[in-house]
């Protein structure tokens, strides 16, 4: 009788558990199933470069973990029942569940409208693929002069105004940002972004608090609107709403509640990673949503899980940060030195090296999908009989 760990989910932090798991235990022991709507990979990281007209590299699932052992299934994800051990999803034959003994939830997070008046009408995200496809069609349709708002002053939002305004120069582009613009960067920091905005002719509206998005403008608390032909909304991120509706312990954001390996601290059959789990990291600050989070977090989860199946130690892998890593269009970046709970500190790299850091960064996080244990040894080991569990046979869809 197998052990099955089904993962949902194939970001960054569910694509690296599931193959994680796969490469550490036996076969015989353990079937892995990752479930995802999409059968490629989408590198979330890059989703600025694919709405201004850059055509990315495919990267099938089905090539990426071949001879690996994991078992990939096509299909969304409609709900989990942590209490029964099953999760409800629907695929090209229909709908059904699917039965674990172990489950990753790894559904991740999309745009976070955040109750404001017009911006689901009216604004564009680029929190996923679809999303930048959307935007990539609209920024083709406009006409030289015509102008483009980018709300939200963090990386996402920096990486999508520089690249917009490098593709696209003869465009007005526009940043709004609550606060001042890179005002969590080292001094250094923030005088290359200034620099790099004032070249790619840039506006920047700061300290400007963003209270409604119409078809031609945005609407800035205190009065007054800025021109916007096209409005991209960066300003956070929401998790997927699924857990919300679970018996799973969550915050009030739906963030599942783990503990220091990830495991659910209401249901020890369920673990958490990435955007979906609330992780407290150095100084008891919880983690950000981002790939430099999520990465480790799979790391955690998918080695706990292992240990606890073959009675090994439990892992206890730092969860910190070293650097905050922008692309400034193709031509500029900025590489922001951190302390492990994410202050800047006074070292940044800028200008074109640290371009080439941030594509090296982009490149190695996807070749970590494919290649989660990072050079150790492939040494898959055998479940100790009495931890292989299964529960009830459920539908499965027709």
């Amino acid at each position: 009788m197998q052990h099955r760990i089904i993962v949902l989910g194939a970001g960054y932090a569910g694509a690296i558990a599931a193959g994680r798991l796969a490469r550490r235990l036996h076969r015989e022991d353990v079937a892995v199933t990752l479930v995802n709507a999409e059968p490629d990979f989408v590198e979330r990281v890059r989703m600025h470069q694919l709405a201004v007209g850059q055509d990315l590299r495919p990267r099938p699932f089905d090539e990426m973990f071949a001879g690996t052992g994991v078992d990939l299934r096509i299909a969304k994800v409609t709900g989990v029942d942590a209490d029964r051990g099953t999760v409800a999803v629907t695929d090209a034959n229909g709908a059904g569940e699917l039965a674990y003994d172990t489950l990753v939830y790894a559904l991740g997070s999309g745009w976070d409208a955040q109750g404001v008046p017009g911006v689901a009408e009216h604004a564009h995200e680029i929190a996923g693929r679809s999303g930048a496809l959307r935007l990539r069609e609209r920024l083709a349709r406009l006409t030289p002069g015509q102008a483009v708002v980018v709300v939200g002053g963090g990386l996402t939002g920096l990486e999508a105004a520089t690249e917009i305004a490098e593709t696209r120069p003869d465009l007005d582009v526009a940043l709004v940002t609550r606060g001042a613009l890179g005002d969590d960067f080292s001094p250094r920091g923030r005088e290359h972004l200034r620099k790099v905005f004032g070249g790619l002719g840039i506006t920047v509206r700061e300290h400007a608090d963003v209270i409604g998005v119409e078809a031609e403008h945005v609407a800035v608390a205190g009065g007054g609107t800025v021109p916007a032909a096209v409005t991209v909304w960066t300003t956070g991120f929401a998790v997927h709403p699924i857990a919300r509706a679970t018996t799973l312990e969550v915050t009030g954001t739906g963030q599942i509640v783990v503990d220091g390996t990830m495991r659910s601290v209401s249901h020890p059959d369920v673990y958490a990673v990435g955007d979906a789990a609330m992780v407290t990291g150095p100084g008891d600050k919880p983690l950000r949503m981002s790939c430099a989070s999520g990465v480790p977090t799979a790391w955690q989860a998918a080695d706990a899980i292992a240990a606890r199946l073959t009675g090994g130690r439990l892992p206890n892998a730092p969860l910190r940060y070293f650097n905050r890593c922008v692309s400034l269009g193709r031509r500029e970046g900025l590489i922001q030195y951190v302390t492990a709970d994410d202050r800047a500190v006074r070292t940044a790299l800028t200008g074109r090296l640290a371009a080439v850091y941030k594509e090296l960064v982009c490149r190695g996080a996807a070749w970590g999908v494919a290649n989660p244990i990072l050079g150790l040894p492939v040494r898959r080991r055998r479940v100790t009989p009495e931890r292989v569990t299964t529960g009830p046979t459920v539908r499965e869809p027709a």
